[in-house]
């Protein structure tokens, strides 16, 4: 693996992996199917229907293993967010190795490309992989903990007509889905959402439930959050003040970047259907980016257990518009 540099940039303290040394880790597909049955099963193979490890090697086309209590053959994407999936697990580890090293994310045509899949299996591989961070629940923060909300959302002469006669109601952020992040500073972790609407009765439970009663909350001028029973300090960004003393939002406000980066630069499109599986993406991504490359993709590998995606469910809304996938990021 690489080997961490003090003088180079960036987190480099952490060991990553090159591509070089990502192919020889996993040469073959038997190297890839040895490394996820590690992580998926720990040393102990389980049934990946009923979770007996009463189960036996088998002679089937694509199901090497057999259980004796369920009577059904399995393999190792059995029971997680791979299940049913016909790409091999050596693409697999590329696409989460991609996928986890780009820090603004990486499109489903780039993903077509590299591995050489078709850019719909590839858009359908990139949110099976966002399953991993699906249900983590962070908090609360014992702080200080800044909070803030963002708008996400295209511009209305690129949405498509349906869209735009459906949406456009108002100016700013009005007709752009609402997000909102809590960041903790003493651990540099982060937890957003998407919102339905960022009045009082949205923001301050989100603030409450994301911070510790003893914990400092800083936010902005939003009258909003007035009602949150925390020792709470505000920065009047209306006024053109951002920092006063401890009093600022900066680093949930350069987690938005981020998000906001890969928006412009990777993905050029969050539709509204699938806009929490992009942010759940990125903080996932940003709370375990000091881990060393290979932990980060054990992690992702462990969390796809137990979660299940079908692509006719992914799709369901944009059918009902009599929309197809386009090239890119779809809708």
């Amino acid at each position: 693996m690489a080997k961490s540099n003090k003088k180079a940039p960036g987190k480099h303290h952490r060991k990553g992996i090159t591509l070089l040394e990502l192919t020889e880790m996993f040469p073959n597909e038997q190297a890839a199917r040895a490394w996820f049955e590690a992580q998926v099963w720990s040393g102990q193979r389980c049934c990946g229907h009923c979770g007996s490890t009463n189960t036996h090697e088998a002679k089937h086309k694509t199901m090497p293993y057999r259980c004796r209590d369920c009577r059904k053959y399995f393999s190792v994407k059995t029971g997680t967010a791979l299940e049913a999936s016909n790409v091999p697990l050596r693409k697999w580890v590329f696409a989460i190795y991609l996928e986890l090293t780009n820090l603004k994310g990486v499109s489903s045509m780039k993903l077509h490309r590299d591995l050489g899949v078709t850019q719909k299996t590839a858009w359908f591989m990139l949110h099976r992989i966002r399953e991993a961070w699906s249900e983590v629940e962070l908090g609360p923060f014992d702080g200080p903990v800044e909070v803030d909300e963002t708008f996400v959302g295209g511009k209305a002469k690129n949405m498509h007509a349906v869209d735009r006669e459906r949406r456009i109601t108002g100016r700013g952020g009005t007709d752009k889905a609402a997000v909102i992040g809590a960041k903790d500073r003493a651990t540099n972790r982060v937890t957003a959402r998407v919102v339905d609407s960022t009045d009082a009765d949205t923001l301050v439970p989100f603030t409450e439930a994301a911070s510790t009663p003893e914990a400092t909350v800083y936010t902005d001028g939003n009258r909003a959050y007035l009602g949150i029973d925390r020792d709470h300090e505000t920065v009047a960004h209306s006024v053109g003040e951002y920092v006063r003393g401890q009093a600022h939002t900066n680093g949930i406000e350069s987690f938005w970047a981020m998000l906001k980066r890969g928006y412009q630069g990777t993905y050029h499109h969050f539709s509204p259907q699938h806009l929490h599986r992009y942010v759940n993406e990125f903080a996932g991504r940003h709370n375990f980016r000091n881990s060393d490359t290979i932990d980060q993709m054990r992690a992702t590998v462990r969390s796809l257990v137990g979660q299940r995606i079908r692509y006719a469910d992914l799709v369901a809304n944009g059918a009902a518009r009599g929309l197809a996938i386009p090239d890119g990021e779809p809708w």
